[in-house]
């Protein structure tokens, strides 16, 4: 198989990762991005290598799609240009909409257009898929409803069970979580997984869908008001602020660490599917949002974080995953734990100036 690579969305923070990692491989890297300010800034600078053919375009703009697939043709399309803002989809769905629907099926568009179906599509989807996911109430097994803004008002936490009796949530897996949107950002990750598998189809082409945790790492944006709350924490420790956690510190979240999604890609790059494939990729281990700020804050000798009863609408509880079927398939496993992560991101930021800015 020809070693080549378009990476839509591939000059941001996990793309330019992935272009690298492809690039020390031999593979012949395009990257078709839009550069939004919101992402890369008012001034964006491109951190690819220079053997990396990059197409500035908007993934939404069918003659920029076409452009790129005259002048590349890749063997392997690898997805990643989406809107990622949970919160923000809520308010600015049409945006969220455009880019993550209509983008991708202007790209597969543009394919049909120019008679061209890659060897494999890969997708990087979202584990937001799974809204809140499957919980366990004693031997019975639900699926919550999304949270209210009422009951979340009002500080009721945990989704209830339908007996009343404590309830625990359990680890998503593509191959037994039913997935359930609760905001409008996991819907349009949702509605791409279904137009790409439904185009791979019928082109005989294969497939792998990638539900990633939430990634973080060196070269996430520290200007992104909606960026990861890794990256953020981050930055405000440094700088010696007081990081607020929000409704009662127990968010749940599985951290995943740039470089583990970055192999997990490469892994389904190298290892094409022979049908189509959707894999969980995450370091498997549930974190409290509180246990992330308290160890930031301990390792920059930041004041203690305080539990603010604030919430964002669109939030999920609990989010995790069984990393067992993504390690069986791609013959890959999480390296990386959260604490040398957490460090070697603090590292990172420490180089930047000023107070974490580029």
């Amino acid at each position: 198989m020809p070693k080549s690579v378009l990476i839509t969305g591939g000059a941001g923070f996990i793309g330019s990762a992935l272009a690298r990692r492809l690039v020390e491989d031999g593979y012949d890297v395009g990257v078709l991005d839009v550069l939004h300010p919101q992402v890369h800034g008012a001034h964006a600078t491109l951190d690819l290598p220079a053997s990396v053919r990059f197409f500035s375009g908007d993934v939404t703009h069918a003659p920029d799609c076409d452009v790129v697939l005259r002048l590349f043709k890749p063997a392997q399309v690898v997805h990643l240009a989406a809107e990622t803002g949970t919160a923000q989809s809520l308010s600015e769905a049409s945006r969220h909409g455009s880019v993550n629907v209509v983008g991708t099926t202007q790209l597969l568009d543009a394919l049909s257009r120019c008679g061209y179906v890659p060897d494999q599509l890969v997708l990087a989807s979202s584990r937001a898929v799974y809204g809140e996911g499957a919980w366990q109430a004693g031997s019975h097994i639900f699926y919550p409803p999304p949270r209210s803004h009422a009951q979340l008002a009002a500080g009721s936490w945990d989704p209830p069970s339908p007996s009343g009796e404590p309830a625990a949530p359990l680890a998503s897996s593509a191959g037994r979580t039913e997935p359930r949107p609760t905001n409008i950002y996991a819907a349009t990750k949702l509605a791409q997984e279904h137009i790409m598998a439904a185009w791979a189809a019928a082109h005989d082409t294969r497939l792998s869908v990638l539900r990633l945790q939430n990634v973080y790492g060196p070269g996430q944006s520290l200007t992104n008001s909606y960026t990861g709350i890794v990256a953020l924490f981050a930055r405000l420790a440094r700088q010696q602020q007081i990081l607020e956690v929000y409704e009662d510190g127990r968010i749940v979240r599985d951290f995943v660490y740039i470089d583990d999604v970055v192999e997990a890609l490469f892994s389904a790059i190298e290892e094409p599917a022979g049908q189509a494939r959707c894999v969980d990729i995450g370091s498997g281990v549930p974190t409290t949002i509180h246990e992330l700020a308290r160890q930031l804050a301990s390792i920059c000798d930041a004041p203690e974080p305080v539990v603010v009863p604030k919430f964002r609408d669109g939030d999920v509880r609990a989010a995790r995953c069984d990393t067992e079927q993504a390690m069986k398939e791609l013959n890959w496993r999480p390296k990386w734990s959260l604490d040398e992560g957490t460090r070697a991101l603090l590292d990172w930021i420490g180089t930047l100036v000023p107070n974490g800015h580029r």
